[in-house]
């Protein structure tokens, strides 16, 4: 289990991480504001900072430097911000990366894969996972069935993985929403029922097997039985 603080002034977006982050087994502590964030970098051990730019009371970039004087804690920068300059001056006041917002959730959560696998803190996600022969490998970003290679888009992987990841329990669409499309997104409502046809014709129809159920007025669940 990893140790992750967020520091974030926004409080959507720091509980909409926190549960992701929590879901995927790690263990999570928010701070609000910059000094707030800094004093708990400082006191405490934390595998990754997920640290905002643009805080009260102290901004990311001066919380970063002063924690950089006691802790090489790695650090991933979010930030509202996309001048290059913004995201030099990050980098050399020693964040390990950056994201610039709005971001998908899939792209924070592999950013942080990598920044724990160099400090040697444990991953977020499992390598790869496999139900009724449908193998997902996250390192490689491919699937097979029953052996062959399924050519997927990005966000039918994405929504495949949230449902293998999740298997047995039913995702409504404002769930799916989140990890397929990110927080911000903004679109068409049905986009989910889309992918989940897609993924059907691609897994379902053309390989014989009932991978992904409907439950009527509700979501979506991928389930590990034989059946």
């Amino acid at each position: 289990m990893s140790k992750v603080l967020i520091v974030e002034d926004e409080v959507k977006i720091a509980r909409f991480v926190e549960l992701e982050l929590i879901h995927e087994g790690n263990e999570v502590v928010k701070a609000f504001d910059g000094r707030s964030g800094l004093e708990l970098a400082l006191e405490k051990d934390f595998d990754l900072i997920l640290l905002d730019v643009m805080l009260p009371k102290l901004n990311g970039l001066e919380v970063l430097r002063r924690l950089r004087l006691e802790k090489e804690t790695p650090v991933i920068l979010l930030t509202a911000r996309d001048a290059v300059m913004d995201k030099v001056s990050g980098l050399d006041a020693g964040a390990d990366d950056y994201i610039t917002k709005p971001f998908a959730i899939e792209e924070l959560l592999a950013r942080i894969r990598v920044a724990l696998k160099k400090r040697g803190g444990s991953p977020v996600a499992n390598n790869f996972m496999e139900i009724k022969g449908v193998r997902l490998d996250e390192d490689r970003h491919e699937v097979t069935v029953q052996g062959n290679s399924v050519v997927l888009t990005n966000r039918e992987f994405e929504l495949l993985k949230a449902l293998m990841k999740n298997k047995n329990i039913v995702l409504d669409r404002d769930k799916l929403m989140n990890d397929v499309c990110g927080y911000d997104y903004v679109g068409e409502t049905n986009i989910i029922d889309v992918y989940v046809r897609y993924l059907r014709t691609k897994i379902d129809d053309r390989y014989g097997i009932k991978l992904i159920s409907t439950v009527r007025g509700v979501g979506y669940v991928i389930k590990d039985n034989v059946s």
